[in-house]
């Protein structure tokens, strides 16, 4: 299953569709969708070098587009949409405290969770709900989503080759790697609000 999955998505590369996938499932993940882009993003980067700034680009675009999207849900729908995602996702307890925090370490709290696999979606609704400045967010997140993506683009464009056949030979243990990296990030993102 997970060998037909990574290869639909390196086929997925090669297609028209590609982009708009991309962009789909970054906007998604920015507001609400649990699936980081990342799973998109690095078997097509690996499949297509040449394209891998271009899929950071996309990445970034559409992940601040979908983060503008949890900023409005935080901001204006936070007491029914945002706060039933936020407790999907565990976290309802602690928003509160998040919201307090912002007054002192917004930024902060944005460019370093931007960049870790700390769900960005909790990031984007919680900066709506705490009111944080439209404009800075924004900014931050263009500033942190992009060194995330343009990092992960720039690594797998140089060493994509030997990447690609490490992740073709243990494509079990490097799913479960990154399962591990999400799930931990969810955990840290729970225990740290």
């Amino acid at each position: 299953m997970l060998q037909r999955l990574y290869d639909k998505v390196i086929a997925l590369s090669e297609s028209p569709k590609a982009l708009p996938t991309l962009a789909a499932v970054s906007f998604a993940e920015s507001s609400f969708f649990p699936i980081p882009p990342d799973v998109v993003l690095v078997p097509m980067a690996l499949a297509q070098p040449h394209k891998a700034r271009l899929y950071a680009l996309v990445c970034t675009i559409a992940s601040v587009l979908g983060g503008m999207l949890g900023y409005a849900i935080g901001a204006f729908l936070y007491d029914t949409v945002g706060h039933w995602l936020i407790s999907v996702y565990g976290y309802g307890e602690g928003v509160e405290a998040f919201r307090a925090a912002y007054a002192e370490w917004g930024a902060w709290i944005i460019l370093i969770k931007g960049m870790t696999p700390i769900p960005y979606k909790i990031v984007t609704i919680a900066s709506g709900f705490a009111g944080y400045d439209f404009f800075m967010f924004v900014v931050l997140s263009l500033i942190t989503r992009g060194a995330r993506f343009f990092l992960e683009a720039e690594l797998l464009r140089h060493f994509g080759e030997p990447i690609r056949a490490f992740v073709e030979k243990r494509l079990t243990l490097v799913t479960t790697g990154f399962l591990a990296a999400i799930i931990g990030g969810f955990l840290i993102a729970k225990y740290a609000f």
